[in-house]
């Protein structure tokens, strides 16, 4: 086999990693504020466990990412999260309570928080900055593909065999991450270029980020982490409580609605996903975030004044445009953003921690407001933190050249 054609079954390889790792990721995802509401919880107790666990992962976005910046064992750090996960998956069904619902979600969170730096670092090592646009856009396609496939399975064995079905999908998904981790060969990763270095490891003299305490300093890097922050706080919550409003205003089945909400974005993200990394090649990362900002208010507009269950069809093909720019303008933004520096996927690994704040708190906001007010409030109070998020960017648009800067080609862009 020639050194071309290893390199790109090595790539196939990531590819496959990417389908399974996107349902091993979540957890249970969607399917576990369902099974919490079969069991008896109500909206905001369901809330309260989704919050622990998204905290517990946003104090570990940043040290792993540090992590995943400085070994060379990347895809044993993957390895190791998937196991973790699936374990903890596990834990929801043998034990029952809210301690074990908790420590169970906060296992699953924090193994979690390893997975994206580290698959970041990889592709970033394996294609460079140059390869990065269209990679993450193939990256960010077979991850959406998927959560797709594994969702219609899920909803069809769950549909028979209720939410435990979808764990040993799940499980199942494990194993494939770990044999395509198995087969992509360490010596086509630069681990210069998965840190944002060059290829001898040196760093320009342009930009020196030696001392990791820069990065907080990074005033373009928190206006990316701040309007992500935004965001989540508006989206994270919205697909959970979509599920719920329909069982318990619709009687739907809980496991089959959720797969088709799933299924519906994922689809969506697929397409979006590709186009976007064209998007990033021909104009810049910043506008794949702008676009994706004006998506969410209008996504949850819909969901709070259109009481149907078949308000799915827009929302979660919104939920598609959104979540498909964003999957690949945020590792691509970042690695732009701090290339050079030797810290990209600690970078990253902040921003995942700032954002995860608002995902975590995403839950029990839109929890505390389907408890007491309705699930239409919810939908609305979430649709107006995007809003936010978009003020925010262009504010620092205008502000910060460095940021202006994304907004131009990636192959124009100079460090």
């Amino acid at each position: 086999m020639t050194e071309d054609m290893s390199r790109q079954r090595s790539l196939m390889f990531l590819s496959l990693l990417c389908f399974a790792l996107a349902d091993v990721r979540d957890g249970l995802g969607p399917f576990l504020g369902v099974y919490f509401q079969q069991q008896g919880w109500a909206p905001d107790e369901i809330g309260f466990v989704m919050t622990a666990g998204g905290l517990a992962e946003l104090f570990c976005n940043t040290p792993l990412g540090a992590l995943a910046d400085h070994t060379r064992f990347k895809r044993g750090l993957i390895a190791l999260s998937v196991i973790l996960i699936v374990i903890g998956c596990g834990m929801v069904f043998c034990w029952h309570g809210a301690l074990a619902a908790g420590s169970s979600k906060i296992l699953q969170s924090v193994a979690a928080a390893a997975v994206m730096p580290a698959l970041t670092g990889i592709t970033l090592g394996m294609v460079g900055q140059k390869g990065l646009p269209a990679r993450l856009g193939v990256n960010e396609a077979w991850s959406h593909g998927g959560n797709a496939a594994t969702a219609a399975l899920s909803g069809l064995i769950g549909y028979f065999f209720g939410i435990i079905g979808v764990f040993f999908v799940m499980t199942a998904m494990g194993f494939l991450a770990l044999f395509s981790l198995s087969r992509i060969n360490p010596s086509h990763i630069d681990y210069n270029a998965a840190r944002g270095l060059d290829r001898n490891g040196a760093e320009p003299k342009k930009r020196h980020l030696r001392d990791v305490r820069l990065l907080f300093g990074d005033k373009a890097l928190l206006a990316v982490a701040l309007t992500l922050f935004f965001f989540h706080l508006g989206n994270a919550a919205l697909l959970p409580l979509l599920g719920q409003s329909a069982v318990a205003r619709f009687e739907v089945n809980g496991a089959a609605y959720t797969a088709g909400t799933v299924i519906l974005a994922q689809a969506t993200m697929i397409l979006v996903a590709l186009w976007g990394s064209r998007v990033a090649q021909k104009k810049g990362y910043g506008w794949l975030f702008l676009l994706a900002l004006l998506a969410l208010p209008l996504r949850g507009a819909i969901a709070g004044l259109w009481t149907s269950p078949w308000n799915i069809l827009p929302v979660q093909m919104l939920d598609g445009v959104g979540a498909g720019l964003l999957g690949v303008a945020t590792p691509g933004i970042v690695a732009r953003l701090l290339q050079g520096s030797g810290h990209i996927n600690m970078g990253l690994g902040l921003v995942l921690t700032i954002q995860g704040v608002g995902a975590s708190l995403s839950n029990t906001y839109g929890g505390l407001f389907a408890h007491h007010a309705s699930y239409s409030a919810a939908f609305l109070a979430l649709a107006a933190a995007p809003c936010l998020g978009l003020a925010l960017f262009l504010a620092a648009i205008r502000a910060m050249p460095s940021l202006a800067g994304t907004l131009k080609p990636v192959e124009g862009h100079t460090a």
